[in-house]
């Protein structure tokens, strides 16, 4: 993330709606793993595959207290011999019952072998969230859904005209950024009221203040990237 994506993501942090926004869905997110236990899946499109934010909220569950945030990555094409981590494939989602949050996460149309694959894993009694550019055929299967405008404020700031879709009609943070935001606001009220070895009254991180963790993000964003999940 570069200078302006950063400029970008202090703005957020003064409170406007997408910061409202990005808390709900990721409350529905974390209500759903803890409460019915069945496991998170993160799936993206064919061309799309959201790694990055696997080893996000894979981080958020060591940092927050709440295991049940690290997802299982489902991937369209495994290719042989990599990590079990990574060779899970859209078999997957077949078995994907009640108790079980799938995720759906891209920035593009997310084709309809996919939307399949959802409609049926929703109708065997999974809960489905849809963080994505907005594709009305997605939203219409999630249970909830948080979409990035058109016009978002990227790298190079506004990507065109048009209106947002979403919190508001403004422009707001693009596709990944939202990722970040999102993944950082699902481990907010993770953890313990303290930690072994923290001093009396301090509390966890998982209870620090939403505009403190985002501030860590953005200093975590200026650093290289990690390694590939």
């Amino acid at each position: 993330m570069d200078a302006s994506q950063v400029a970008l993501l202090r703005e957020i942090l003064a409170g406007t709606e997408w910061v409202q926004a990005s808390r709900r869905f990721a409350g529905t997110l974390r209500a759903g793993v803890t409460r019915h236990g069945g496991g998170l899946l993160l799936v993206g499109s064919a061309t799309y595959e959201p790694w990055h934010l696997a080893a996000h909220l894979d981080d958020e569950a060591a940092w927050s207290g709440l295991p049940e945030l690290s997802p299982t990555l489902v991937r369209h094409h495994v290719r042989a011999g990599v990590p079990a981590h990574l060779s899970v494939g859209l078999g997957r989602l077949a078995a994907a019952g009640r108790g079980t949050t799938l995720l759906v996460v891209t920035p593009e149309q997310p084709g309809a072998g996919l939307l399949e694959r959802v409609h049926d894993a929703r109708r065997g009694g999974a809960t489905v969230l849809a963080l994505d550019g907005g594709d009305r055929e997605l939203h219409a299967l999630a249970h909830d859904a948080l979409a990035a405008p058109p016009t978002a404020l990227g790298p190079a700031g506004p990507a065109g005209p048009g209106t947002g879709i979403g919190p508001g009609s403004r422009p707001g943070p693009d596709h990944d950024t939202l990722q970040h935001l999102v993944s950082t606001a699902a481990g907010e009220h993770g953890g313990p009221a303290s930690l072994p070895g923290q001093p009396p009254g301090r509390s966890a991180p998982g209870r620090r203040r939403f505009r403190d963790r985002l501030a860590r993000l953005a200093d975590e964003l200026t650093a290289p990237p990690p390694p590939r999940w």
